[in-house]
């Protein structure tokens, strides 16, 4: 091993690393880890409040007099555990080279830039690295000729071959789709020959002359036909959306992910399934985080909660009236939505007003999941009682909070970590369904 590879480093968390994660601390292997007291600062002003940032604040700040045990936290103190290194509080916010000069602002963001220049300046033979989630951050302490990282813990290396949850199939005997046509389960070898079957793969299997759509069952452990089935009035348009359908009834599949770009249809048969399950489940939540415009808070917005909330909370409303409208007004079915509504049978919120809820007995769809971090969509599945499916919804693309990304974001997250398991199942939509002029906008804008 080379020496530089032996070389020992020094990574200065940004406040934005330890909101995403409270344990990043513990992540940097045998090297060493700096915090800037101004980091501590901010923390101090997220320790109130409901949101999963204020919670991961909390439990930092823990964790840091935990770790502290007696020891004054300008010194390097070890990090529990066996190869880890040793941390510290920088008090210093100066250094030979001055951001906030160079920047002509003596913002928060430059004081963190100081104090990791300021460890390069007290340790020449070390390799000092900012770590950070704020990309221009990230680039302000390139420009200073300071390394700089994403915080990678968590990170999808490859987006572009995040399972998809589907495959075709071709060159299937006729014989052999005629009889998972009649029979409605094969043998998984007639199929896929010698190849490995995921738990809940779905698959268009082809022979010369005819299709058929299937799913590989990991509890009976054969191949069974997929059936095209409306939901709630519903029909599915194409096989993904029929895949997708088809795992949301499925009783023993307990947690659902569909990813999909705008239009593909993910919230609206999301909420179609709840509604053509209503009578196995005590409630239905619908939630979504809220990402407030510009990065500003909703108390900006005029009125009360109510009406801060709405405009974020209107896209369910929209598909759940879209649901109801395939009926006439004088249907029992139309009136039995909004009598859900009336007796919060069905519930819309936002997932702050959720997430400390029990989750027993619940259809809960979490709308536009991608905008959560792993520690979220993990917080949230482990919620879940007795009787409970969860479904996620989003665009692993569509990120609107400023610290995740494509490849950083909860739902890339859950995608690439639980596929294979017998109570999840997982579809990607390709296909725009909304309208002609959606699908031109998604294709050549």
């Amino acid at each position: 091993m080379t020496a530089a590879k032996k070389q020992k480093k020094i990574f200065v968390l940004d406040t934005s690393v330890i909101i995403y994660s409270h344990d990043s601390i513990m992540n940097f292997a045998e090297h060493d880890v700096g915090i800037p007291i101004t980091v501590l600062e901010e923390l101090d002003q997220f320790k109130k409040g409901n949101d999963t940032k204020n919670f991961e604040a909390r439990e930092f700040t823990r964790k840091l007099d935990e770790l502290a045990d007696g020891h004054m936290l300008q010194e390097w103190i070890p990090l529990n555990g066996r190869g880890k290194g040793k941390f510290k509080v920088v008090m210093s916010t100066t250094s030979s080279v001055d951001a906030q000069k160079i920047f002509d602002d003596r913002k928060n963001d430059h004081k963190i830039l100081n104090a990791a220049l300021s460890l390069k300046d007290e340790y020449p033979d070390k390799n000092v690295i900012l770590v950070s989630k704020d990309i221009n951050l990230r680039l302000k302490a390139k420009s200073l000729n300071l390394p700089a990282e994403d915080y990678e813990t968590g990170k999808i290396k490859n987006v572009s071959t995040l399972f998809t949850g589907k495959e075709e199939v071709e060159n299937v005997a006729a014989e052999d789709i005629n009889k998972l046509y009649k029979e409605g389960e094969i043998e998984k070898k007639h199929v896929l020959k010698r190849k490995k079957a995921l738990a809940n793969a779905y698959y268009i299997v082809k022979s010369d002359k005819n299709s058929i759509l299937a799913r590989y069952n990991p509890f009976i452990k054969k191949i069974q036909h997929v059936e095209k089935r409306p939901v709630s009035g519903i029909k599915p348009r194409n096989a993904e959306q029929t895949f997708a359908i088809n795992a949301m009834l499925d009783p023993e599949v307990k947690l659902v992910s569909i990813n999909g770009v705008a239009g593909t249809g993910k919230t609206l048969l999301a909420i179609a399934a709840a509604l053509e399950q209503r009578r196995d489940f005590k409630q239905i939540f619908l939630a979504r985080p809220i990402v407030p415009l510009s990065n500003k808070d909703i108390g900006y917005l005029p009125g009360d909660i109510k009406s801060k909330l709405n405009p974020y909370m209107e896209p369910l409303w929209d598909n759940l009236k879209y649901i109801q409208n395939q009926y006439h007004e004088t249907e029992k079915e139309y009136q039995r939505i909004t009598d859900m509504v009336n007796q919060e049978k069905l519930l819309i919120q936002p997932l702050a007003y959720i997430r400390g809820r029990s989750l027993s007995n619940i259809f809960f769809i979490v709308d536009e999941a991608q905008n959560l971090t792993p520690h979220e969509i993990k917080t949230i599945i482990t919620r879940a009682g007795e009787n409970t499916k969860i479904i996620f919804t989003g665009d692993v693309y569509q990120i609107d909070t400023p610290y995740l990304d494509s490849q950083s974001n909860g739902l890339s997250y859950l995608i690439d970590r639980i596929q294979d398991h017998p109570l999840h199942a997982h579809i990607t939509l390709e296909k725009g369904e909304r309208s002609e002029l959606a699908n031109v906008a998604n294709e050549l804008l």
